[in-house]
């Protein structure tokens, strides 16, 4: 029984990695006849519509570096003083093990387009799947509108409409023409979402340069500036702004939701997965770095724009303060792009196994958009906006990630043990998995109360309406024995 158990699961797995994400073989054999008749019409040709590395690692960077970047790292450091500096190392370092065996997951799993869900799915099957790929798909839709919001506070701020309710009218406006910029097709909003990365960037560089001068050539730093006070001092500090920060790197995994685009295949998504982490790790800490030149630690509290406040600490010149608020609306309009088309790849891959209704399978083949998904995404994001209290938008965002990443540790583990390999691989396993798991416990056991319980309601809700489901279509119950 036990062995013809394991070839059963080794069937599925090879089925699984022959059918990319889609568990459905005539999906699969109308692709691969697609396939053979470009192929025939164009023999001996590449591909001209596949994403460069270059672009691959900008959408990675575009979902990373978002509001985040002008608002968390001076949380960071209200928390920890000039520890956060080390915060956003060790929480870099768990994120660059998460990265790595997104990697390898790629690779096992390269057609797929639900990122941790379709990992979760083929390893794990349909109940975790359902479950992963709905959290998942709720992380990156209200991930959306927490953003746009940003962007709206940003906007609204600048010309002085300072109310909420222009706040939501510039995100509204913010999603829909994203919507727009993403049906469009991938490459057109993977090369947009490539020029805003660059700008902010940018941004961001002038403003490390100009800390750097001021510290150096000014005469105005003063090392006192790194002290902090006893409260900011030592292990729980530390911790607590690790749990706080641990988003700000969340974005890489929207790679994962279209390897198979990406010139030089798995590896090539690899190694973008891995590039944007690590840009990502850098521009934190001098980013951080720079903060701690401009303006004692002491000085920082919970804020929306630490950069400008720094900036107007040090009497810096009015174009440096007007361009960083800039970049956070570049920032958070390539975050936001970055998401909803992770957000649409997700949803039509759970509709595609058959986990959702026929309608989210609508795809456009010739622009490689899930043409539904974008649309559903769009106006759940809207209506995320009205939902009333922020704070509990960004905790079921927060909830679905992490859930995730520890579903995708676990997908890892297991394809290992049935030796099912990819072309990349992740070293020192399986300790590099276990690590990954106990860590993202301990940031998810950190989280607050109220990310905790949104999140466990949530999963009832869905075990509750997938077997429900199950039982409306009358499926066969699945009974297996734990032990012998």
């Amino acid at each position: 029984m036990a062995a013809k158990a394991g070839r059963r699961a080794r069937s599925v797995i090879r089925t699984g990695s022959m059918h990319g994400a889609s568990g459905s073989p005539r999906s699969s054999a109308h692709a691969a006849a697609g396939a053979m008749r470009s192929r025939a019409v164009q023999p001996g040709k590449v591909r001209t519509d596949m994403l460069s590395l270059s672009v691959a690692t900008a959408v990675g960077l575009g979902a990373i570096i978002g509001a985040g970047i002008f608002a968390l790292s001076g949380t960071a450091i209200a928390l920890a003083g000039s520890e956060a500096l080390i915060a956003f190392i060790l929480v870099g370092i768990v994120v660059l093990l998460v990265a790595l065996q997104l990697g390898e997951l790629g690779s096992i799993l390269p057609k797929s387009k639900g990122a941790s869900y379709s990992f979760v799915y083929y390893a794990f099957g349909s109940e975790l799947g359902f479950i992963t790929g709905l959290l998942l798909y709720m992380c990156y839709a209200t991930a959306i509108s927490v953003v746009s919001l940003s962007f709206g506070a940003y906007l609204s701020s600048m010309l002085g409409l300072s109310t909420v309710f222009y706040e939501r009218i510039f995100a509204i406006v913010l999603i829909f023409i994203l919507a727009l910029v993403n049906l469009r097709g991938i490459k057109k909003a993977a090369n947009t979402d490539s020029l805003l990365v660059f700008i902010k960037i940018g941004i961001l560089a002038i403003f490390i340069a100009f800390a750097l001068l001021y510290a150096f050539t000014s005469g105005g730093f003063s090392p006192s500036n790194f002290a902090s006070g006893p409260d900011r001092s030592g292990i729980t500090p530390i911790f607590e702004a690790s749990v706080a920060i641990f988003f700000a790197y969340s974005g890489f995994q929207a790679i994962s939701t279209f390897t198979s685009r990406i010139s030089g295949g798995p590896n090539a998504a690899a190694k973008a997965i891995l590039s944007s982490v690590i840009i990502s790790i850098v521009l934190y800490v001098l980013v951080v770095l720079g903060l701690l030149f401009l303006m004692p630690a002491s000085r920082y509290q919970i804020s929306a724009d630490p950069l400008a406040g720094a900036l107007q600490y040090v009497h810096a010149p009015s174009w440096l303060s007007y361009l960083v608020d800039i970049g956070a609306l570049v920032a958070t309009t390539s975050a936001a792009l970055a998401m909803m088309l992770s957000a649409s790849r997700i949803l039509y891959q759970v509709s595609e196994d058959h986990l959702l209704p026929k309608i989210l399978r609508v795809y456009n083949k010739n622009k490689d958009v899930a043409t539904n998904g974008i649309i559903l995404s769009a106006f759940v994001a809207v209506a995320t906006l009205f939902a009333g209290n922020v704070y509990i938008i960004a905790a079921i965002s927060n909830f679905g990630l992490i859930f995730s990443y520890i579903m995708a540790s676990f997908a890892l583990l297991h394809f290992r043990r049935i030796r099912k390999l990819g072309t990349f691989k992740v070293p020192w396993m399986p300790y590099i998995a276990i690590i990954t798991i106990i860590a993202l416990l301990a940031f998810m056991y950190g989280m607050p109360n109220a990310s905790l319980v949104v999140g466990v309601i949530m999963i009832m809700v869905m075990i509750i309406v997938y077997y429900f489901l199950r039982e409306f279509e009358r499926k066969r119950v699945i009974r297996v024995r734990l032990f012998r």
